[in-house]
């Protein structure tokens, strides 16, 4: 199947207002015909003057010619308006509908993909490219067809007075047109892409500097702790300053060209004055030394339109790329898993790694992809706990996200309740498991509002004991409006540690029967981080439970630790069986200890110093 032109999926977004955007060309040409008139008119008042010379006061229809070319100028500009308002009319419901389509989209995709993205690349998709679409319809197609027309009726005018000169003034634009075919080619898309790719990556990694900026405060870090955001400041440094470089020498010939032709009308014009200066050669003369700056004006508005052509190309390229994203299945069958288990057989899952990660990934596929888990099978009994330990990398994070359903295993299967997960509704699955993530993000809203997305019809009795039972009274006694206060509004902000704590009472009063934990004490002060603990216990009872922890003290007393490495299970056994095996989960013990002890030594120390 042949695909569809940019212009094409632009107008699939229009609807109606499809026409408006066909009319701003019409009007456009028009405008840029209208605007030719009045050099007419001033070749006329050239004419007259020369003509009477030396008593111009017998020129009596230059005020009658003046007006009238103000009179054209007047019109093109007013029809020139017009033609933007039914463009930017269209415009604005193309991009519209454009953010409607990719928000109600997102929505339907799994979480898996949004992280896959980040939430920066996807705002920049959503709002950006959309953007750039409407400079382009708005902008850029009604300034390329009065671009288009401009030449054509400029060609009349150069060539109907003095072919010679004209023929003259077409030099300079030919070699103009050739230097900028050669900047605006297709190496010129490629770097446009790369160009694009760079940004996105720049401003995701800054949006996740971000939100970490609390952690570099909290542990006096300088920015170099976040190297990712630093190496996409580089990438996209090293991109701009090669791209500028590369592009000086053609910019500066382009420009050279195309304010050239006065030399080549001033040489014309000595060429064709040899035998005596005539009014005719004199009169033509001076007026395509006033009409030819328009030919620079138009060829370097035709360049511009070929750089948004392909901003617009690319946009519309992301914008696809998302909407490609596939949502996962539904079950149309009200399948409710008998219990609370959950098994894992034989589940493998790959990513691909972007440009900007390839250096820092290593035991890449042919085709760039990671292998997040290769062949997992485990079992996780109804009312079990069990934890996940292993280097970053490991897979522990994926197996957790593919256990919510938020991405799908490319083999293997997931059981809830003997039941794949793809065969229990959506509904059903999410009412069946809760998740405490070491992120986990507050929506700006207030603190009842945010815990009671864990069950929207809660009273608030109910969120007020979840509250209560995640340790966050002390969070709420000091919150000008207690549960009512907006967090993020009024400079209302909470910790890490003290999110963590909301979230965990968003979990509570959800009250499902499997829990996932993902690095749930991450971002938590020693104050917080018991609390936390707390709080956690008071959620865990009685149910099923799958940790991911670092902090290996905090899973002693699991059913079973299953340790991660390179995406398999390496080792699983409980802690006093594991540390007995003498392999990999004893010296991640071995060296948690030291590490622990180390600290300890140290706090003890500055103690004394303090004394």
């Amino acid at each position: 199947m042949q695909k569809q032109s940019n212009l094409s999926r632009l107008m699939g977004y229009a609807g109606g207002h499809r026409i408006l955007t066909y009319l701003s060309w019409v009007l456009s040409v028009m405008s840029a015909l209208l605007s030719l008139v009045p050099f007419w008119y001033i070749w006329r008042i050239i004419h007259d003057i020369l003509e009477v010379s030396p008593d111009f006061v017998e020129a009596g229809n230059v005020t009658s010619y003046g007006w009238s070319a103000v009179l054209f100028a007047v019109i093109s500009i007013v029809v020139y308006i017009a033609a933007l308002m039914c463009s930017h009319m269209s415009a604005f419901r193309v991009a519209a509908n454009i953010r409607k389509e990719l928000m109600r989209h997102i929505t339907a995709l799994p979480l898996g993909v949004t992280e896959k993205y980040g939430s920066g690349k996807l705002r920049r998709i959503v709002n950006s490219s959309s953007t750039a679409t409407e400079t382009y319809l708005a902008h850029r197609l009604p300034d390329k067809a009065g671009a288009i027309a401009t030449p054509i009726g400029l060609l009349f005018l150069l060539l109907a007075f003095d072919w010679r000169l004209g023929l003259l003034s077409l030099v300079p634009v030919v070699l103009g047109f050739l230097i900028m075919m050669k900047m605006t080619g297709k190496d010129m898309e490629k770097r446009m892409e790369q160009y694009q790719n760079a940004l996105a990556d720049m401003s995701n990694e800054a949006v996740e500097y971000v939100r970490g900026i609390p952690v570099v405060k909290t542990f006096g870090q300088t920015i170099f702790s976040f190297k990712r955001f630093k190496d996409a400041i580089d990438n996209y440094e090293t991109w701009v300053i090669a791209y500028t470089k590369g592009l000086r020498l053609p910019m500066m010939f382009y420009t050279t060209a195309i304010n050239g032709v006065f030399a080549f009308l001033i040489a014309g014009g000595i060429l064709f004055t040899r035998g005596g200066v005539t009014n005719e050669v004199l009169m033509n003369l001076i007026f395509y030394i006033v009409i030819t700056p328009v030919i620079g004006t138009t060829l370097t508005k035709i360049m511009f339109m070929s750089e948004d052509a392909m901003i617009v190309g690319d946009a519309i390229n992301r914008i696809d790329e998302v909407l490609n994203e596939k949502p996962l299945s539904e079950s149309k069958v009200n399948n409710i898993p008998k219990d609370n288990g959950i098994t894992l057989e034989h589940v493998s899952y790959s990513y691909k790694v972007n440009d900007s990660e390839r250096g820092r990934e290593g035991g890449l596929g042919r085709d760039g992809e990671k292998n997040a888990l290769n062949d997992v099978s485990l079992r996780v009994k109804p009312g079990q706990t069990v934890a996940l330990v292993g280097a970053s990398g490991g897979g522990k994070t994926t197996l957790a996200n593919i256990v919510t359903r938020f991405f799908d295993p490319q083999k293997g299967r997931i059981l809830i309740g003997n039941i794949d997960i793809r065969d229990i509704p959506k509904e059903i699955l999410m009412n069946k498991v809760s998740f405490v993530f070491q992120n986990s993000r507050l929506i700006k809203a207030s603190i009842l509002e945010n815990v009671r997305m864990g069950k929207p019809a809660a009273t608030r009795e109910e969120i007020a004991h979840a509250l209560e039972a995640a340790q966050c009274l002390d969070i709420i006694e000091k919150l000008p409006n207690g549960i009512d206060t907006v967090v993020g509004g009024g400079g209302v902000y909470l910790s890490g540690g003290e999110q963590q704590r909301i979230a965990i009472a968003r979990a509570i009063l959800k009250n499902a029967p499997i829990l996932i934990l993902d690095e749930a004490t991450a971002f938590a002060d020693p104050d917080n981080e018991m609390r936390v603990q707390q709080a956690l216990s008071a959620l865990s009872k009685g149910k099923t439970v799958i940790m991911i922890a670092h902090r290996l003290s905090s899973i002693t007393d699991a059913d079973c630790i299953y340790v991660l490495q390179d995406g398999k299970v390496a080792e699983s056994g409980t802690h006093s069986g594991l540390i007995e095996r003498n392999g990999i989960f004893t010296k991640m013990w071995k060296n948690y200890s030291e590490a622990a002890e180390w600290k300890i030594l140290n706090e003890n120390k500055g103690l004394e110093v303090n004394a």
